[in-house]
């Protein structure tokens, strides 16, 4: 366990926060990995709970990208009152998504973080290519990095809104039909993270296709 002050927090949107901090001298991780995080005030140093790195291992800080859930009045709503110079509690670094090779990236809401790691190192190593993101959200509020996704894919950045109607985005769930539209001859895996309910749709969807479980790349949260 290290404990690391906090650099910086801000919000990435109404209910995400960016936090940088301190980086442990002995921290390695791969990107797409997640760590146990606890803060360091009574009370909640025991309160583990999993980030994933958004920034790159030889990045000289960490940044985490955190949906917080205030409703709940747990970890995450504690991280929104945390400022400059509060102190994170760093623990074990675990995960099981790593990149393979082109694909598409299918995420759900927060399942979005290991991808952020992954498009920036891709991206450092100008290394994008024929590489997707279908980003699943509820409303145009909730994505994260919208900006920075369209910037760094873009038509191959594709959004799809379950609980809002635009002229811009697709509404729905995401469907074997959508998938279908996005993949073609360079599309060698398929990556996932979201919430159980939208993976397990998702996987029955690509068995549907007839993808074989050895080109789906998946961490729960």
């Amino acid at each position: 366990m290290e404990q690391v002050k906090i650099i910086s927090i801000e919000p990435l949107t109404h209910d995400v926060l960016k936090i940088v901090a301190e980086k442990p001298a002995a921290l390695n991780f791969q990107p797409g990995q997640a760590v146990d995080v606890s803060i360091n005030q009574p009370g909640w140093e025991k309160e583990l709970r999993p980030f994933t790195f958004t920034s790159l291992p030889n990045d000289e800080t960490i940044e985490f990208t955190i949906k917080t859930y205030p409703a709940h009045k747990g970890v995450t709503n504690q991280l929104r009152a945390l400022q400059k110079g509060d102190e994170l509690l760093i623990h074990d670094v675990f995960g099981d998504i790593n990149y393979k090779g082109e694909g598409i990236f299918i995420a759900g809401g927060a399942g979005i973080t290991p991808f952020i790691a992954i498009l920036k190192q891709l991206e450092k190593e100008h290394k994008i290519g024929n590489n997707k993101l279908i980003f699943a959200n509820k409303t145009t509020a909730d994505i994260i990095l919208k900006n920075k996704f369209r910037q760094l894919l873009g038509d191959h950045f594709i959004n799809i809104l379950s609980d809002e109607k635009t002229e811009t985005y697709a509404y729905g769930h995401i469907s074997a039909d959508l998938i279908k539209k996005y993949s073609d001859s360079l599309t060698n895996y398929f990556y996932l993270c979201g919430p159980d309910p939208m993976m397990e749709a998702v996987e029955k969807q690509l068995s549907s296709l007839g993808i074989s479980g050895d080109h789906i790349v998946k961490e729960g949260f």
